[in-house]
């Protein structure tokens, strides 16, 4: 089990981090899912499991939030998604359920 830190200053320092843990797949959100356009490969909401997410706050700015969740597929596939609050992408229901921030 990977020891997660419980929080990072930059987001910049958390990617770099988790990505040496091996969570290099970089996801982008879809509306039933993630893709990968690297892997070429998506991923549906029941395929995917957060494993963690950061909250980054704008210092000079609050509209400049983030989430960097850590997920990790069923196919064994590990990396993160930068999500902007507000991202204009409609997102189904069952993925705004895989993304809930329960800290679990």
């Amino acid at each position: 089990m990977t020891d997660f830190k419980n929080g990072y200053d930059t987001l910049s320092k958390a990617i770099e981090d988790l990505q040496s843990m091996g969570y290099t797949v970089d996801y982008d959100l879809v509306e039933d899912g993630l893709e990968s356009k690297d892997l070429k490969k998506k991923w549906d909401a029941e395929e995917l499991k957060v494993i963690k997410f950061y909250r980054f706050e704008g210092v000079s700015d609050p509209a400049d939030n983030t989430i960097l969740y850590v997920i990790e597929s069923n196919d064994g596939n590990k990396g993160l998604l930068v999500d902007a609050y507000g991202a204009d992408v409609y997102i189904s229901p069952k993925m705004i359920e895989k993304l809930r921030m329960n800290d679990k």
